[in-house]
Parts: C-alpha cells; sequence; structure tokens
C-alpha cells in the first residue's frame, strides 16, 4: 500500500509491506533497507564528527540512542553487542534462567489457585494477577532490581512506548502536549538507574547490570561507560515488559477459543513449543514496529519503490500471507518450521529478547496446564484493546479448575 507525501520529513511516499517475502527481503538486509534509528545515530555521530555536542536530555531518549552510536553504529559492532553483552543474559543464553522462572511462575501461580467459587471453580483476572507480573519480574530479576521497584519500572516502561500506543500516523508521531506528558512521566528513570549502576559498581551481584559494569567489550576493548550501561537497561526495560504479556494473554484466549486445545497440551506437553511459536504467529503482540529506508530503487509486488522511500512493516499481516503459509488462520501444531514467523522480525537484527520471551512463555504454559485441569473465559470480558501498534486486551478474567494435588 502506497502513502503519499509520507516520506522523511513529509518528503516523497511511504509504503506499507505487508506480504511476508518482502518483510523477509528487507529485514535480513539492514545495509540495503536502512532501519530509521541507524539514520538517527548516523545524525548524532555527524554531529560529534563536527565539533558539536548533541544536547541531550538524560531523563528521556536522546542518552540511550547515544549508547547505540558508540556501542553498535554498524553491522559488525551489533552482532558484537549481542553476542557479548545480550545474548548471554536474554537471547540463546536465557535458558540458564529456566529455574529462576519456574519458580516465579510457580510463585503467582500460589497466588490464585486456591480460590474456588460454589461450581468448584476459581477465577483470575489472568492480565494483571500473571500476564503483566511475569515479565516484570523476570526482568527485573535479570537486570539486579528490587521486586519493589516494579511498579516504577512498569510506569517508566509504558512512557518509553507512549508514541507506539498514542502516536498518530505510520510513524507514531507524538504532539507537543504529549511529548511534554512524556519527559515528565520518564522524570527520575535515568537517576534511577544512574544510582543501580553505581551501586552495581561497588557492590557487584550475580545480575545483568553488575555484569555491564565489570566486562571488558571485546569489540571495543575497553569497558563500558555509564551512558552505555545505561542505553543498554534502557532497551531492556523497553522491550522485556510488555510484548511477552501480550503474548500470554492472546495465548490464555487461543485455549479458550479452541474446544480440546487445553486438553491436548495437557496430554501432551511437549507440544507446549509448537503452540507457543503458532500463537505467536498467529497473534503476533507487536502487530508491525520497524520503519526501513531503501537505498535504492526496489520493486514490491510489481510496484516500484524509488530509493529514500520508507517503509512499514506489517509483521502480523506477514505471519498470516496465504502465499507462505497453507490455512495461515488454522493453529496447526503440526506445521514445519515453526520458528520462522517474523513476531520477533529476522535477520541480523532479529529482537534480541526472543530467547527470554520464548523462555517465559514455555515455562508458563507448562507449569500452568500441570497445576489446572481447565480454563475458560470468566465473566464481565469486554475484549478492550489498547489502541496503538501492540495486540493485546486490556483485562482478560478466565475461570478455571485446579489440578487435585
Amino acid at each position: 500500500m502506497t502513502l503519499p507525501g509520507e516520506g522523511m520529513g513529509g518528503i516523497g511516499d511511504a509504503f506499507v509491506l505487508s506480504c511476508y517475502e518482502d518483510i523477509e527481503r528487507v529485514v535480513k538486509n539492514p545495509e540495503r533497507f536502512t532501519p530509521v534509528m541507524s539514520l538517527m545515530v548516523e545524525e548524532m555521530q555527524a554531529a560529534v564528527d563536527k565539533g558539536d555536542t548533541p544536547q541531550q536530555d538524560t531523563s528521556r531518549f536522546d542518552l540511550a540512542l547515544d549508547s547505540v552510536r558508540t556501542l553498535r553504529p554498524n553491522q559488525k559492532l551489533w552482532r558484537a553487542h549481542r553476542q557479548e553483552l545480550t545474548d548471554p543474559w536474554v537471547g540463546p543464553g536465557a535458558r540458564r534462567h529456566r529455574q529462576m522462572i519456574t519458580q516465579i511462575v510457580d510463585e503467582l501461580i500460589d497466588d490464585w489457585i486456591s480460590r474456588k467459587d460454589g461450581d468448584g471453580k476459581g477465577t483470575v483476572e489472568f492480565i494483571q494477577e500473571f500476564a503483566r507480573l511475569l515479565p516484570q519480574r523476570v526482568t527485573a530479576r535479570i537486570l539486579g532490581l528490587p521486586f519493589t521497584d516494579i511498579t516504577r519500572l512498569a510506569n517508566w516502561g509504558s512512557a518509553q512506548v507512549m508514541q507506539y500506543v498514542y502516536g498518530q500516523g505510520h510513524l507514531n508521531i507524538l504532539n507537543d502536549s504529549q511529548m511534554s506528558q512524556q519527559a515528565e512521566d520518564l522524570s527520575g528513570f535515568a537517576d534511577y538507574l544512574s544510582d543501580q549502576v553505581a551501586s552495581k559498581r561497588a557492590n557487584p551481584q550475580d545480575d545483568m547490570i553488575s555484569d555491564l559494569t565489570r566486562i571488558h567489550y571485546k569489540a571495543l576493548d575497553r569497558k563500558l561507560t555509564d551512558g552505555e550501561v545505561y542505553g543498554i537497561v534502557y532497551f531492556m526495560v523497553l522491550g522485556g515488559l510488555e510484548t511477552t504479556q501480550y503474548a500470554l494473554e492472546q495465548q490464555a484466549q487461543l485455549l479458550c477459543d479452541q474446544p480440546g486445545l487445553f486438553a491436548t497440551l495437557k496430554a501432551n506437553p511437549e507440544k507446549i513449543r509448537a503452540f507457543t511459536e503458532e500463537a505467536m504467529r498467529l497473534r503476533a503482540p507487536t502487530q508491525g514496529l520497524s520503519t526501513r529506508l531503501t537505498t535504492q530503487q526496489e520493486i514490491f509486488q510489481g510496484v516500484e519503490v524509488p530509493a529514500g522511500s520508507v517503509l512499514h512493516l506489517r509483521f502480523a499481516a506477514g505471519n498470516v500471507d496465504p502465499k507462505h503459509y497453507e490455512c495461515p488462520y488454522e493453529l496447526n501444531l503440526e506445521r514445519k518450521s515453526l520458528g520462522n514467523h517474523l513476531t520477533f522480525s529476522q535477520g541480523p537484527r532479529t529482537c534480541p529478547g526472543a530467547g527470554i520471551s520464548r523462555q517465559e512463555q514455555l515455562i508458563a504454559w507448562e507449569r500452568l496446564l500441570e497445576r489446572l485441569s481447565s480454563l475458560e473465559y470468566g465473566e464481565g470480558n469486554t475484549f478492550e484493546h489498547q489502541p496503538g501498534i501492540m495486540l493485546g486486551t486490556l483485562t482478560l478474567n478466565l475461570k478455571f479448575r485446579a489440578e487435585p494435588r
């Protein structure tokens, strides 16, 4: 789809890509299709090279963006950033957290599993009492932040994604009033992280922030600055809270919507991984996020796209592209290549937290299916969704029957 006059700065056109093969082609070649964030980093670096010091509001995005400029300005350093700094904690290395995640999942279930109504079933507001709390606690534990600070972290996380919820147009632009509100909501975040980083430097623990303060970053042959640690943690909070929440609550809805699915998974726990992958394909938590710029003339679906055009990628649409998936709207536990969906993007810039999110979802349903004997919709569900690019209902009331011990 063409968006006339919606190019960068209102110059030229923008295009929405919704076919799997087109999106895959773009995300697997970030040098040919430049991420818009990379352009912002290049502009910042150009200013530094000229001797201009970019003005930074350390309560907002600028300082985090500056860490991107120094740590991952190109594809080679992007790979090193992942391999050395994030993968050991939230990428493939996330398997190390299995015991910790299992403990948190069981603690959350313990809080409501003993409830019973007259019919022997209990009720739970699944989002506030499970799906939201799980990634919050896991992220806090990995970073080394106290659970008592989770409410503040969640509020700061919501402020960070404000443009993706309330921003206008395909570029998610906030008006002046909204930007002022975002700045106010984020006030104190940088100071909080600065205090945490200083504390970890003085008294390191077994957590990600402590590790970042001590690591000798081989790619740059030096230790990280406080600002660079702040930037990594900023993006951890940004990406670690809401997306997993929405994945879990959509999976709960699928289990309620499809008769027999709960029983099938309970009897065949080896299929839980297939369920979570298919659910993420069918109902991607982030419907579309990445924005790219073409570096040369391209052709998509027979449409000529000039160099310098903005591309908006719609991951959720690509995930149900009938040219790529047979019966795309069917949840198929036997589908081949289950993990090749676009929910975490693909290629060298796949979501760094994909590993930890997958672990949380897998363990959550392993324990829920073991400890519950039934799950269904409760009363009072309106299925209202928040606006913006995330697919997630605001509340989800469920009825359950606990498995007899």
